[in-house]
């Protein structure tokens, strides 16, 4: 066994000597999520990659990537039945099973299964959890949120899916519970209306280089640290990168013609735009940004390889390029925070 940063783990250790001494140190920070039991690491492994969301993976380097991220001091890991049509909770569940249960918090969600399918119903929540512990080898889940709930009526989450999963949570199966999806609106509504507090909400597409949407509403989503707040996507699923995210992206053209001019004046600057966007969405500006809730909580990294893995914690020990940074937020400045039809629910205004 090796032995690495109080984790006793099976095999040999492949630690890149180049990941800088500042990357480890931000990832063994710890926080507590919201009023869950959860201290976790600023960076937490995103693991839809794992399912195949984004391209073609290596499975056994997925599985190397997720003992790998847990040495090098992240200790949170999510992912949904959604993703790969179950075959990233599979293949994160092989990691898993290699691993000390005492070494990670894992969340996964309940409700989606499909691009078009959904079911937030409490019996197949019930069914859900059951499948999802059995795939990612655990007896119980450190958090479930309810997946993509602007596909469905909110008043469904309400009054059917969190009571459900509260009850989950009181029998000890789950220690947490939430909802995630794209929407801002949907988390201050159910917020509102359930008589069961959330403990955790995650949030994509909204903490980035051209969406602050997330950090304008974080102190009252937050609650003052009650709830914790989970960051997804810094590269907004790719639109922040070279090649400009997937065919299906669903960013309105103005957001993608203003993404391709912030790759470019990036470039002036002899930066890379996915580099920035990631130090821009993971560094707080300052160290007690997060315990003042001014701060995402963690911020998740789509992870699919070991290599993958240590080029996100190179670019996170570096300093940013300021003036990079500066000329691509400006290519933002006539469509920033304009967001995209998700679901039932209209764009932000």
């Amino acid at each position: 066994k090796s032995l690495y940063f109080g984790v006793a783990i099976e095999g040999e250790l492949r630690m890149a000597n180049d990941v800088p001494g500042a990357a480890l140190e931000l990832v063994r920070q710890r926080y507590r999520l919201g009023r869950t039991h959860m201290d976790v690491s600023p960076v937490g492994f995103g693991a839809s990659p794992l399912g195949g969301t984004f391209g073609s993976i290596d499975e056994a380097d997925g599985v190397d990537a997720v003992i790998e991220a847990v040495r090098c001091g992240i200790n949170y890991f999510d992912v949904s039945p959604y993703y790969g049509d179950t075959r990233a909770e599979a293949v994160l569940g092989r990691a898993l099973r290699q691993l000390p249960r005492d070494s990670f918090f894992v969340s996964t969600k309940v409700g989606r299964y499909g691009s078009s399918t959904f079911d937030f119903s409490a019996e197949k929540v019930a069914s859900s959890v059951n499948e999802s512990c059995a795939r990612l080898g655990v007896e119980k889940l450190d958090l479930v949120l309810c997946h993509d709930v602007e596909f469905v009526s909110l008043d469904q989450i309400v009054n059917e899916t969190i009571p459900a999963l509260h009850k989950l949570k009181e029998a000890g199966k789950i220690g947490a519970l939430g909802i995630s999806g794209y929407p801002m609106s949907i988390f201050s509504y159910v917020m509102d209306s359930s008589t069961i507090p959330l403990d955790a909400i995650l949030s994509y597409c909204h903490h980035n280089l051209h969406d602050n949407a997330l950090l304008r509403a974080i102190k009252d989503l937050s609650c003052d640290g009650a709830v914790g707040v989970i960051n997804a996507s810094p590269l907004s699923m790719g639109l922040l990168t070279e090649s400009g995210g997937p065919d299906w992206h669903p960013a309105p053209q103005a957001l993608k013609d203003a993404s391709r001019l912030a790759v470019a004046r990036a470039k002036k600057f002899k930066s890379d735009l996915a580099a920035e966007a990631l130090r821009y969405s993971v560094l707080p500006p300052t160290a007690d940004a997060i315990q003042n809730h001014t701060w995402p909580t963690t911020t998740l990294v789509g992870i699919d390889s070991v290599r993958t893995l240590h080029k996100n914690l190179r670019i996170l020990g570096t300093p940013a390029n300021e003036c990079a940074r500066a000329a691509a937020l400006s290519a933002f400045d006539n469509v920033r925070n304009t967001s995209w039809t998700s679901g039932l629910v209209a764009p932000d205004s």
